[in-house]
């Protein structure tokens, strides 16, 4: 499993960039996918917060839980993914590959 994971955090952005290039619509895509993932990944944040708040618990031992929420680890996940595939996009920009600027 650990293999995979390392392998997936270098192999799938990889695969976004070279999908990009190839068509213009996943750039579209895979920027929708991140906003919705930002969106999903923050609320979960920001609502486990609030309910260690409202119930006057221990920061440290209930917000744990939300480790085990699928949503948050896969949008978390895909967040990971998409910067790293954003920093392969800029390296290439800046390398003066600038197939995909208008």
């Amino acid at each position: 499993m650990k293999i995979l994971i390392l392998l997936g955090s270098a192999i799938l952005p990889t695969i976004l960039y070279f999908s990009q290039k190839s068509n213009k619509r996943f750039e579209i895509v895979f920027n929708l996918c991140a906003l919705l993932s930002l969106v999903v990944f923050g609320n979960i944040l920001a609502l486990s917060i609030y309910n260690v708040i409202k119930n006057n618990t221990v920061l440290m031992t209930d917000i744990h839980a939300i480790l085990l929420n699928p949503f948050f680890l896969i949008t978390g996940a895909y967040l990971g993914i998409y910067l790293i595939y954003m920093l392969l996009k800029t390296i290439g920009i800046s390398r003066g590959n600038n197939d995909h600027i208008n």
